[in-house]
């Protein structure tokens, strides 16, 4: 019988894992790689930038995490991420790290591709973006302003921004159609 041991599981297991240092990917997963259309090895050594829409959103979403994972333990959200294709696509993300007083010290993350599900139907800027994630979460526009860090009356532009782009009546059908249904 073949051993089965932790690096055996962590190589094999059924959604993307990344064991990062300071947001530097140091080993992945082939889940991983199939996800975003990279070699596992290609990675290893990479920020986690590549990954991400623009720098902009690597940035601003690294700001977020330690705050919330030094209260909460862990980290975790659905934002739309970019393959290396260049196709963009809704992607949960999980994290813990070894120092929640650190939290980009040395981490844990998984990375499950929900586009099956949800699809980027339109060209969204990067702050529309963080927007649709947060309003698929459930989030009031003050509470999106709170994690943004800008007023609820700028999430409510790019709310109908976002209705516009989607052609949704409703911030109901707006949330749907973020959705995919």
């Amino acid at each position: 019988m073949p051993t089965f041991d932790y690096q055996t599981a962590f190589h094999i297991a059924p959604i993307g894992l990344v064991i990062s240092r300071q947001r530097i990917i140091e080993d992945c997963n082939r889940q991983l790689g199939e996800i975003f259309g990279y070699r596992p090895e290609v990675l290893i050594g990479q920020s986690f930038q590549v990954l991400y829409p623009s720098p902009k959103e690597f940035e601003r979403i690294g700001e977020r995490i330690p705050p919330i994972m030094t209260a909460q333990g862990s980290y975790s959200d659905e934002r739309i991420m970019r393959r290396a294709s260049g196709e963009l696509f809704w992607c949960h993300v999980t994290g813990r790290s070894l120092d929640v007083s650190d939290p980009h010290a040395a981490g844990l993350w998984t990375f499950e591709d929900i586009s099956a599900t949800r699809r980027v139907a339109v060209a969204l800027t990067a702050r529309e973006r963080e927007i649709a994630a947060q309003l698929v979460q459930g989030k009031t526009s003050k509470q999106i302003g709170k994690v943004l860090e800008i007023s609820p009356r700028t999430v409510d532009i790019y709310r109908a921004r976002l209705m516009q782009k989607y052609g949704a009546g409703t911030a109901t059908e707006l949330v749907q159609r973020l959705l995919g249904n």
